[in-house]
C-alpha cells in the first residue's frame, strides 16, 4: 500500500541514517573482503563472454552483430529492481520510458522499434531462460520478470527475424543467475520515497548433478503521482539436472500476482505546469488500472553428441488472468482477458569441415500458439465478447563458414507463417453483425554477415538483416467497430550495419556500430476518444551510430560510456485525410542519448557508482507539432559488501535524480486531447540491507 508524502520521506530518512551508520560502523568490526569474481569491475571486460545471439554459443566479440551484455551486479546491486529500465539504459541504441506507470509496463525501444507500444513490448523479442516471453502475435510482457534472480541480460540490436521470428527488430535474452556449488541463502529489504517497499528472499543449492534456484519477492509503490499505486508478488524457480557429461535438463516455473497497478494517465501541458503529481481526471474518476495473475512453466533439454552434434529442445505452457479498467466516458470500461499460451522448439547444430574449412550448420523449428478470451463491459452491458487465437509456425536455417585469411561468412533464413482467428460471441443470438474473421501472414526473413578477425580481440563486421512484424491482437482493433482492422498490414524492415568490437591493451573494450534501416508499413498508434488504434505509415528510414566504451581507469575504478545518434524520418506517409507527413521525424525516437557511469569498487567490498543519462529532444506526434525537451538525470548509489565468515551483509543507499530534474517518465505518442505527458518523480532516495549466508 502507499503512504503519505511526509510519512514516506520520514521512512526514507530513517533508512538513510540507519544505513549510513551501518556503513560507518561495520568496517571496524569486519575483516576486509577480497573483491570476488562477480564484482562490477570484472565480467564485462572479459573477451570470452559467451552469448546466444546466433542461437548457438559464441563469444560476444566473435558474434557479427551489435550485442550488449549486462551482468548480475549491474542488475541487482543497490538498485530498486522494479524494472528492466534500471540497467538497460547503459546499452547504446536502447531507449526506455514508463518506468513509473506499472499499469502500462516499461516501454523499450531498440533503434526506434518498440517506441509505439502503449503497454508491454512491441517489436522486441523477449526470451527468459530460453523460453519466449513474447507471444506469437508479438506482445511481450515484462511484468512477470523477477530481477532479484536475474544473472545476465543480453541485448541484440537490430532486426533479427531470420533466427528469432516475427516481432524481432531487437532481442532481449534474460538468464537466471548461476547456481554455484553448495547451498546459499539471501534476503534483502529495501525502503524508500513514495511508498517504495521491497522484500525478497532467494536460495540456491547444488548437490552432485542437481541444482535449484528459488526466489520470492514482494514489492509495493505508493507512487509519485496520484493514483499510481502498485503491488506485486513474484515467485521464480529453476531446476538444473546434469544428466551426464553430454546432456542436461532445465525446468522452469514462475508465478506473478499483481492485485493492484493503478494508471494515472497522461496530462496536458497546462496540467503538468499546474500540478505534476495529479492524475488525469477520467483515470481518477473511473479508477483506471489493472490486476493480473500469471503462471509460466517450461523445460529445456540439451544434448551433445561428440564434437559435431548438439540438439536443444524446449516446451512451455502458461496461463494469464488479466483485468483492467479503462477511463472511457461516460461510465468507464471494464476489460477482461483469459489467456493460455504454449509452444515448443527444437534445433540441431552440426559442426564439421567443408573443403577443409570449419563450418557450423543450424536448423530448427518453432511452434507457438495463444488462445485469448477477451471481454469488455460498459455501464453493465457487454460490448465485446470474442475469442482471439494466434498460431505461429516457423522454420529456420543458419550456416557459418570460416574462410581463409581470418574471414567468416554467415547466412540465415527463416520462414514464418501466422494465423489469426477471431470468433465473435456477441453476434450469436444478439442480432449484431458477425465480426468473426481470419487473417494470415507469411514471410521469408534472410540475413547475411561477414566478419574479419585479423587478431583475436579485433573484430570488424558487416551485416544485412531483416524483420517482419504483423500487428498484435490489440493493435488489430477496428476503429469502425468490432473485429479485425483488415486495412492494417505487417511491418517489414531491412537493416544495413557495419561495426567493430575491440579489446584494447589493459582493461578496456569498445564497440562501434553504424546502421541504416528501411521500414515499410510501419505500425503507428493514434487515439480517438481515449481509444488507441493503429495505422500503417508508408515508409520510414533510420540512420544511426552507436558507441560504447568500458575502461578501467585505475585499480578498482571503471568508466562506462554509451552514446547513440539516430535520425528517423518518414519517407512516405500520407494520412487518409490527405495530410502529407513525408519528411517528418518519427515520434518517440530521440536524436541523441548518452549514458555514463563512474564506478569505484574497493577490495574491502565498498562500492559507489555515479550515473548520468542524457536524453535528447524528440517529437510526440506524427505531425511534429509537439516536441519534448532534452533532459539529463544524475543518479548515485553506494554500499558495502562486507563479508564475515560465511555471512555477507550489503547495506546500501540509492539516490535517483539527485539534481531534481523536471522531465517526463513517459510521452504518449499521438495522444488524444493533448494528454501526452506522464511526469517523472524528482529526487528520490532509497536504502536497504541485504543478508546472505553460505552453508559450507
Amino acid at each position: 500500500m502507499g503512504c503519505g508524502l511526509d510519512a514516506c520521506r520520514f521512512g526514507s530518512a530513517t533508512v538513510l541514517v540507519g544505513v549510513a551508520l551501518v556503513l560507518g560502523i561495520l568496517p571496524g568490526f569486519l575483516s576486509p573482503a577480497v573483491a570476488d569474481e562477480e564484482s562490477l569491475g570484472s565480467g564485462p571486460l572479459v573477451d570470452e563472454i559467451v552469448v546466444q545471439g546466433s542461437r548457438v554459443a559464441g563469444t560476444v566479440l566473435e558474434t557479427p552483430a551489435a550485442i550488449g551484455i549486462i551482468d548480475q551486479e549491474e542488475i541487482q546491486l543497490a538498485r530498486p529492481q522494479l524494472t528492466l529500465g534500471e540497467s538497460l539504459n547503459r546499452i547504446p541504441g536502447v531507449f526506455t520510458q514508463n518506468d513509473q506507470n506499472f499499469a502500462q509496463d516499461l516501454r523499450i525501444s531498440i533503434r526506434g522499434f518498440g517506441a509505439r507500444a502503449r503497454f508491454g513490448l512491441r517489436g522486441v523479442k523477449l526470451i527468459v531462460d530460453g523460453i519466449p516471453a513474447t507471444l506469437p502475435d508479438g506482445q511481450g510482457q515484462v511484468d512477470s520478470l523477477q530481477l532479484s534472480t536475474v544473472g545476465r541480460i543480453e541485448v541484440i540490436r537490430g532486426p533479427s527475424s531470420s533466427l528469432y521470428g516475427s516481432a524481432a527488430a531487437g532481442v532481449i535474452r534474460v538468464e537466471s543467475e548461476a547456481i554455484g556449488q553448495g547451498t546459499r541463502a539471501a534476503t534483502r529489504v529495501g525502503l524508500g520515497d513514495y511508498g517504495y517497499r521491497s522484500y525478497d528472499a532467494k536460495s540456491s543449492m547444488r548437490e552432485g548433478s542437481v541444482g535449484i534456484l528459488v526466489g520470492l519477492s514482494h514489492q509495493e509503490m505508493g507512487g509519485y503521482r496520484d493514483h499510481s499505486r502498485m503491488e506485486n508478488t513474484n515467485l521464480n524457480s529453476r531446476l538444473e539436472w546434469q544428466i551426464d557429461e553430454d546432456s542436461e535438463l532445465i525446468g522452469l516455473l514462475s508465478f506473478v500476482d499483481s492485485p493492484m497497478a493503478d494508471d494515472p494517465g497522461g496530462l496536458k501541458a497546462a496540467e503538468v505546469a499546474a500540478n505534476r503529481r495529479k492524475a488525469a481526471p477520467n483515470n481518477l474518476k473511473f479508477d483506471a488500472g489493472e490486476n493480473l495473475k500469471q503462471v509460466t512453466t517450461g523445460m529445456r533439454y540439451r544434448r551433445r553428441s561428440g564434437d559435431q552434434h548438439e540438439t536443444t529442445a524446449a516446451a512451455w505452457y502458461g496461463w494469464r488472468d488479466f483485468a483492467n479498467r479503462l477511463p472511457i466516458p461516460p461510465s468507464g470500461v471494464s476489460g477482461g482477458l483469459d489467456r493460455t499460451f504454449a509452444g515448443g522448439s527444437i534445433q540441431h547444430e552440426y559442426r564439421d569441415e567443408v573443403f577443409g574449412l570449419s563450418n557450423s550448420l543450424l536448423v530448427g523449428i518453432d511452434v507457438e500458439a495463444q488462445w485469448d478470451d477477451r471481454t469488455r463491459t460498459s455501464a453493465g452491458a457487454r460490448t465485446l465478447d470474442q475469442a482471439e487465437d494466434v498460431t505461429s509456425f516457423r522454420v529456420f536455417v543458419r550456416d557459418e563458414l570460416s574462410l581463409p585469411e581470418d574471414f567468416t561468412l554467415a547466412f540465415s533464413l527463416g520462414f514464418d507463417n501466422l494465423w489469426y482467428r477471431l470468433d465473435d460471441h456477441l453476434s450469436a443470438g444478439g442480432g449484431m453483425a458477425d465480426a468473426s474473421g481470419r487473417v494470415d501472414f507469411s514471410e521469408w526473413s534472410p540475413a547475411i554477415s561477414f566478419r574479419w578477425n585479423p587478431r583475436k580481440d579485433f573484430n570488424p563486421y558487416l551485416r544485412i538483416s531483416t524483420s517482419f512484424e504483423p500487428p498484435t491482437t490489440t493493435e488489430f482493433r477496428n476503429p469502425d467497430g468490432s473485429g479485425f482492422n483488415t486495412d492494417l498490414g505487417a511491418q517489414n524492415a531491412i537493416n544495413y550495419e557495419a561495426g567493430v568490437k575491440d579489446l584494447l591493451p589493459g582493461r578496456a573494450r569498445y564497440s562501434l556500430a553504424l546502421y541504416h534501416i528501411k521500414t515499410s508499413d510501419e505500425l503507428i498508434p493514434y487515439e480517438i476518444a481515449d481509444e488507441t488504434y493503429y495505422r500503417n505509415a508508408g515508409r520510414t528510414e533510420r540512420t544511426g551510430f552507436e558507441a560504447m566504451l568500458i575502461i578501467e581507469l585505475l585499480d578498482g575504478v571503471q568508466f562506462t560510456a554509451a552514446y547513440t545518434y539516430t535520425s528517423a524520418e518518414f519517407t512516405d506517409y500520407i494520412l487518409d485525410g490527405g495530410a502529407n507527413l513525408t519528411g517528418n521525424q518519427v515520434p518517440g525516437v530521440p536524436e541523441n542519448t548518452f549514458y555514463g557511469e563512474l564506478l569505484y569498487m574497493h577490495s574491502s567490498g565498498f562500492f559507489a557508482a555515479l550515473e548520468v543519462r542524457g536524453i535528447g529532444a524528440f517529437y510526440a506526434n506524427d505531425t511534429n507539432a509537439v516536441r519534448t525537451e532534452a533532459y539529463g538525470v544524475l543518479d548515485y548509489r553506494m554500499g558495502w559488501k562486507a563479508e564475515w565468515g560465511a555471512w555477507r551483509l550489503t547495506p546500501y543507499v540509492s539516490m535517483s535524480n539527485i539534481t531534481d530534474t523536471v522531465y517526463n517518465d513517459n510521452v504518449r505518442l499521438n495522444a488524444g486531447f493533448g494528454r501526452y505527458y506522464e511526469p517523472a518523480a524528482g529526487f528520490e532516495i532509497q536504502g536497504g540491507l541485504g543478508i546472505a549466508y553460505s552453508f559450507e
